[in-house]
């Protein structure tokens, strides 16, 4: 992959890439931060690709101006937990976070308020996972070798074939009812490697109906990106 500047105001940087399954020379805008990929088969030029991208360099721009704005987390800003809205304020007692009603309430230094913030988000998303993954492997009859979280843009899971379960942190952010269908579709991998109909069926069969909570994760789950606890 290559990176190139579209020259213009504002300037846009682009990804290129080849790839054998492209057809056609196409742009993508990720929903997660805004990079814009700028695809070409492996018969076209990249003067013919960038040429493509000054045509669609209007578009370009109003799609990323249209983007929503990341939030760098601090005291005084909401953010979600668990599907709610939180706002985060000092507290001038206690040692350790915590949530009272609609506060979401950090001792200590303000200045460090995010950072703290995002500790206890990562412990809380640990234990529900953690939960949810052990409760429907015992119902699949099958055991995960390993549970760890990061905080992953592609992806908000994954399972390997040696059986261990990765998740984004940030899912503690979106509904229970979401973070509960990622855990139940990563230990389904647990069976069935793959998206075919055996594996849906297994998802359904360990979560119930899962429709909704798919596109909610489809709809919303990039907002959860756009919090910044650095």
């Amino acid at each position: 992959m290559a990176q190139h500047i579209l020259p213009g105001t504002p300037p846009v940087e682009l990804i290129l890439r080849k790839s054998a399954r492209a057809r056609r020379i196409s742009l993508r805008v990720s929903r997660l931060d805004g990079r814009v990929t700028l695809t070409m088969p492996p018969y076209a030029s990249e003067r013919e690709a960038l040429a493509f991208a000054a045509e669609k360099a209007d578009w370009l721009r109003r799609h990323l101006a249209a983007r929503p704005a990341e939030t760098r987390v601090s005291v005084g800003y909401e953010l979600p937990v668990e599907g709610r809205m939180l706002t985060l304020q000092s507290a001038d007692h206690g040692r350790a976070p915590r949530i009272e009603g609609d506060l979401f309430l950090i001792p200590g230094l303000e200045a460090r308020a995010a950072t703290r913030a995002a500790a206890f988000l990562k412990l809380r998303a640990r234990d529900r996972l953690a939960e949810a993954s052990d409760r429907y492997a015992a119902k699949l009859g099958r055991p995960y070798t390993s549970l760890t979280l990061r905080d992953t843009r592609s992806r908000w899971g994954s399972c390997t074939t040696e059986g261990a379960l990765m998740y984004s942190w940030r899912l503690i952010m979106a509904p229970p009812e979401v973070l509960e269908y990622v855990a139940a579709h990563e230990v389904a991998h647990l069976a069935e490697m793959n998206h075919s109909s055996a594996f849906w069926k297994t998802v359904g069969r360990l979560y119930g109906p899962y429709a909704e909570a798919r596109a909610w994760l489809k709809r919303e789950g990039h907002r959860l990106h756009h919090y910044r606890f650095d």
